[in-house]
C-alpha cells in the first residue's frame, strides 16, 4: 500500500529525525532543552525559537515541575540562575548572574524567567539551582543547560573592520601607471625642445 507523496514525505522527515535522535544522541535545534535531577525536572525555552543571539536580550524560562508533573513555581523555590562561558572550570566565577522572574508561559504560571543578553556568540552553560522554600517537599537540585548563541545583528564579524572602496584602490593602481608614462613625456618633450632649439641657433 503506498502512501499519498504528502503523507509519504511526512512519514520519510519523521523517519529521518527518529534515527538522527537515536544513532546521534543530537537533539533538533527547535526542541525544548529538559533536564531531571533527584525529584525535580524543568524544561528550558528561550525565546525566539530556542535561538538565542548575540548582543539581543532574550526571554529565558523553565517549566520547572517535581515528580508526577506537579509545577514548582518560583514563589515556592529559592532558585539561582548563573550562566557561565564554555568552556568553563568548577568554581570559576559565573558571567552572568541574571535575575528570576516569576513569568507566564504556555501552561505555566509563576514559573521561573529571566531575560539573558549573551555577549558573544558561541557556547554557554545555563545553570538552574534551588531548594524548597519553607513547607515545600522537593529536593535541592542543579540543573545544567547547554546552549549555542547565534551570532547577532550587532556583532556580525565583519561591521568592526572598515572597508577600503574599490575605487580608492583603483585610483591608486592608475596613479602607479600614470606616473612613469608622465616621466617619459616630460623626457620626450624636453630632447625635441632641445633639439628644436639647436637647429634654429644654427
Amino acid at each position: 500500500m503506498f502512501l499519498p507523496a504528502s503523507q509519504s514525505r511526512y512519514a520519510y522527515g519523521l523517519f529521518s529525525l527518529m534515527m538522527l535522535v537515536l544513532t546521534t544522541g543530537v537533539e533538533p535545534a527547535f526542541a525544548h532543552k529538559v533536564k531531571v535531577e533527584g525529584d525535580v525536572g524543568a524544561t528550558l525555552h528561550i525565546e525566539p525559537n530556542d535561538t538565542p543571539r548575540a548582543g539581543e536580550p532574550s526571554q529565558a524560562w523553565f517549566a520547572l515541575t517535581r515528580k508526577g508533573g506537579k509545577v514548582i513555581p518560583l514563589a515556592e523555590c529559592n532558585c539561582q540562575l548563573v550562566v557561565y562561558a564554555e568552556p568553563h572550570v568548577p568554581g570559576e566565577t559565573p558571567l552572568l548572574q541574571p535575575t528570576l522572574t516569576a513569568i507566564a508561559a504556555e501552561r505555566y504560571q509563576g514559573i521561573p524567567g529571566a531575560v539573558i543578553n549573551f555577549p558573544r556568540p558561541g557556547a554557554y552553560q545555563l545553570q538552574l539551582s534551588g531548594n524548597p522554600k519553607a513547607g515545600q517537599a522537593f529536593r535541592p537540585f542543579t540543573l545544567k543547560f547547554n546552549v549555542t548563541v547565534a551570532v547577532g545583528s550587532n556583532n556580525k564579524s565583519n561591521d568592526n573592520q572598515p572597508t577600503q572602496p574599490a575605487v580608492n584602490t583603483e585610483k591608486n593602481e592608475s596613479n602607479n601607471f600614470i606616473l612613469p608614462l608622465f616621466a617619459i613625456a616630460l623626457s620626450t618633450v624636453g630632447v625635441i625642445a632641445f633639439f628644436v632649439s639647436r637647429r634654429g641657433k644654427g
